[in-house]
């Protein structure tokens, strides 16, 4: 239970449904649309459409999608819903060109986004409610406006340059050349047209009508090798997810091209330690964390990518004889100097969601444009800015993650579950880039070693440790961090809040929903 004499939101309670996200506005949807009697697949639905109008710098329709999604008594499932490159694109073909590095505001870096497809077969397949309905909430925040969150406007506001590059860009985002100020009403006329047509046709009018047709049109203009056919071809696909043991618990995660593998790795090997023995915010911890995800992100930079383009050794990642191995490298005297991750592009602009019904169906939904405003390109007919996911690529010949055409590019965004005899306890989920897999620990770890509650959990400070870097909280102790520098660490103090956090706990026992949501945005979670 939280200390009531230090500041902090309490936990979140419900009985019949709850939804925790990113946005108050997204919540507000999703409790809106359960209260009518919508199951959880809709709810989550209705704040993915929600957030992709309010939260421009985070998510939209012109990004990628992953769930995860358990209904009582079944297992659970994972829809992928990342699309891949251009099928003309390759590494040759880019050198023709003289490209020789990607540029995170190119053409070269939009894959075909999977969003749209991927919430209408979320609808379609286990849904309730059409798309009439769960995107009426959106079309009308696009139409009349939005108020405009603070933490949003400072982040629109540190983007000018990218926002400034493209006329149709500048256009739909800023007013007069400015950003808005927090509290002003921005609308999205255009948006607002192509979600209301998503809404009466479905999502084949996003991958095959005009607005595919008008997203192909200004790629091409910018020199990508995009056509109507490949987004045509793009279709979401469920999965076997991947699973590890924490505690007595089952981890779950989407498998690769998501790199939810590294999660697993990281879990298998911190469950050979006491972490209880450990304060929360320690020297002990921290560096244990440290090392554990130095070693995870090294082997994820390594060996992940697209499984249809190459193996990807998951069961070797995640087994029992390799934790066992690498927990015999960590020192608790000082920092390893033999984990050297390949080089990889920083990427961290994500939304994630869950929501959990009044019959314990689990939805962790993530949806992301990548960087902040994606790639800042806007296709002006239809109003959707494009996420820069391919940025995610190597140029590198025989690399697992190496741009190829119709691939698709290793993944950061990592929706996670817990069960335990079978069923759902926890639907959770860490935005921030490659920081998610440490991320998801760190909440975990607080949340079954610390015994906290989940809006603790989540508030907790966090640390970010890959290769070289140590990014530590600003809330993180002076001591701390010198504690860490004489272990051999090179901690930073972070510019910005590592990541946000939404999590709902299903307490079966006293039949109650327990839930929180990171105050490092403007999330909140509501039960009812």
């Amino acid at each position: 239970m939280r200390d009531f004499q230090s500041p902090g939101r309490s936990e979140a309670f419900g009985v019949n449904g709850m939804a925790a996200t990113t946005h108050p506005l997204a919540t507000l949807a999703a409790i809106d649309v359960l209260r009518e009697g919508g199951n959880a697949i809709d709810a989550a639905v209705a704040a993915g459409a929600m957030l992709a109008v309010v939260e421009p710098t985070q998510t939209g329709v012109g990004g990628d999608c992953f769930v995860l999604l358990k209904r009582e008594g079944q297992p659970v499932i994972a829809l992928n819903g990342s699309g891949a490159a251009p099928s003309a694109a390759s590494v040759e073909r880019l050198a023709e060109a003289g490209v020789t590095t990607l540029d995170p505001e190119s053409a070269h870096t939009v894959t075909v986004p999977g969003a749209v497809r991927t919430w209408a077969r979320l609808a379609e397949d286990h849904g309730t409610l059409d798309l009439a309905r769960l995107f009426a909430p959106a079309i009308a925040a696009a139409e009349n406006g939005y108020p405009v969150a603070e933490r949003l406007a400072r982040d629109w506001a540190r983007h000018m340059p990218k926002l400034s590059r493209l006329a149709a860009t500048t256009s739909v985002f800023l007013h007069r050349g400015e950003a808005p100020a927090p509290g002003d009403l921005r609308a999205q006329p255009m948006l607002a047209r192509t979600l209301r047509d998503v809404a009466r046709q479905g999502a084949d009018v996003f991958y095959e009508g005009w607005i595919a047709e008008s997203i192909v049109k200004a790629l091409r203009s910018l020199g990508g090798f995009h056509t109507v056919e490949d987004f045509a071809a793009f279709r979401p696909r469920y999965e076997k997810p991947i699973s590890a043991s924490y505690r007595g618990f089952e981890l779950w995660e989407c498998p690769p091209n998501g790199s939810g593998v590294a999660a697993l790795a990281m879990a298998s090997l911190l469950d050979r330690y006491n972490v209880a023995d450990f304060a929360p915010v320690s020297v002990e911890r921290y560096h244990l964390l440290a090392e554990i995800a130095r070693i995870g992100y090294a082997e994820r930079d390594a060996f992940v990518g697209d499984p249809d383009a190459g193996h990807v050794p998951v069961e070797r990642m995640t087994s029992s004889a390799r934790a066992d191995i690498l927990a015999r490298r960590i020192s608790p005297s000082g920092r390893l100097t033999d984990v050297t991750p390949i080089t990889m592009p920083e990427h961290k602009d994500t939304v994630f969601l869950s929501v959990v019904d009044k019959d314990r169906t689990a939805v962790s939904f993530i949806n992301s444009i990548f960087d902040d405003f994606g790639s800042g390109i806007v296709a002006p007919e239809c109003g959707v800015l494009l996420h820069n996911r391919g940025f995610g690529f190597v140029l590198e010949p025989g690399h697992p993650n190496v741009l190829a055409g119709g691939k698709r590019p290793m993944h950061t965004i990592l929706p996670a579950m817990l069960t335990r005899g079978g069923e759902c306890v926890l639907s959770f989920g860490v935005t921030g880039g490659h920081f998610q897999p440490i991320g998801q620990i760190q909440v975990l770890s607080n949340l079954l070693d610390h015994r906290m509650s989940v809006q603790e959990a989540i508030d907790q400070p966090r640390i970010f440790a890959r290769g070289d870097v140590l990014d530590v909280e600003a809330t993180v102790p002076a001591k701390i961090v010198e504690g860490l520098r004489a272990l051999g660490h090179l901690p930073t103090r972070a510019s910005n809040p590592l990541g946000t956090a939404q999590a709902i706990w299903i307490d079966r026992r006293r039949g109650l929903l327990r839930g929180g949501a990171d105050p490092r945005r403007d999330g909140i979670a509501l039960g009812y």
